[in-house]
Order: C-alpha cells, then structure tokens, then sequence
C-alpha cells in the first residue's frame, strides 16, 4: 500500500509542480504532513541539501531519495517513475498539438500567464527552505537562528557584486557547509 501512496502522491507533484525540482517542495511539505512515518522536516531538509549536492535534477533526486526512504529501492523507482510520467505524458500530448495552435494568441498567452505562476512556486519553495533553515524547533519551541540568517543575507549580497559572481557555485555550497558544521547550524 505504501508504493501505492508513494506512486500517488509523485504522479500528483509531478502533474502540478510546473517549473522544476523545487516547485516540488511545497508537495514534499504536504507529504510530510499528510504521511507522517515517511518524513519529517529535518529529514525533509537533509534531503534538499543530499538532492541539491547530488547530480541530476533534484526533483528526480529527492523522489529517489524519499523514495528510498519510505519503501526501499523499489519506493525510489516508483516515486522517480511516477514524478516523471506525467511530464512526460504531457509532453507527448503537447508535441502532437503544439504546431497546431503555436499561431493561437490564447494559447501563448496563456503559456506566457504560466511563467509568473512558476515564478511565484519557487519563490514560495525557496522562502520555505531559507525559513527550516533559519527557525529551529526543539520540543515545540521555535528559536530563530539569527547567525545563519546573517550568513545567508552575507552569501545573498556577495553574489550582487562581480567578483562572487564570477565564483563556481560550488565554492559557495562548500563555504556553506564548513560555516555549518564550525558553528553547528
């Protein structure tokens, strides 16, 4: 029953989830809520920092991830196989209709409308991720991480300027995990 819930609950973030990997997460969110044994938001949280280190797409690697977690290897293939059929459903529906209704102005308005709300998903995931990061819960009481706040507004203005700019993301990531575990966030 759990590859069942797994299947469903992927298919459905895949069918909605429009714009990435992490428009998935307020789904992972609410699966986190809705399937309690599966995952908690601390772990949710390992698995977007795993997934964001790992290659491929994290949409793919958290469903693998989670996957995996909830129900093994055959949990990852069915939540991979599931967040990914109906993309691709729906791009083999598009692909046949596309070159009919490319000149239709409703049509590519209606894309161009997509966009904002897409926009508006990763916002809302980013927002979520930068909000676990920085509010710990311990026995049902919130503290704000001030020190990991102030670091990410540091990373956040040091990307504006050019030289940062020119730096490998990965230079970041590293330089965030050791501020980490030096002052144990």
């Amino acid at each position: 029953m759990t590859l069942f819930w797994l299947a469903f609950e992927y298919f459905k973030a895949g069918l909605f989830a429009v714009g990435g990997g992490l428009a998935t997460l307020p789904f992972l969110m609410e699966m986190s809520q809705t399937h309690p044994g599966w995952f908690s938001m601390d772990e949710l949280m390992n698995m977007i920092a795993v997934s964001e280190s790992t290659p491929g797409p994290i949409g793919i690697n958290m469903a693998s991830y989670v996957g995996y977690h909830v129900a093994g290897f055959a949990g990852a293939v069915v939540a991979t196989f599931s967040l990914v059929l109906p993309s691709y459903i729906v791009v083999m529906i598009v692909v046949r209709i596309l070159d009919r209704f490319r000149a239709n102005r409703r049509v590519s308005g209606g894309l161009e409308g997509l966009r904002p709300a897409v926009t508006g998903l990763i916002a809302a995931a980013g927002f979520s991720v930068l909000w676990a990061s920085v509010v710990r819960v311990t026995d049902g009481v919130s503290q704000f991480q001030w020190l990991a706040f102030v670091l990410f507004l540091c990373f956040l203005t040091a990307m504006q300027f050019k030289p940062f700019q020119k730096l490998h993301p990965i230079l970041f990531i590293a330089a965030g995990a050791v501020l980490g575990v030096v002052f144990n966030l």
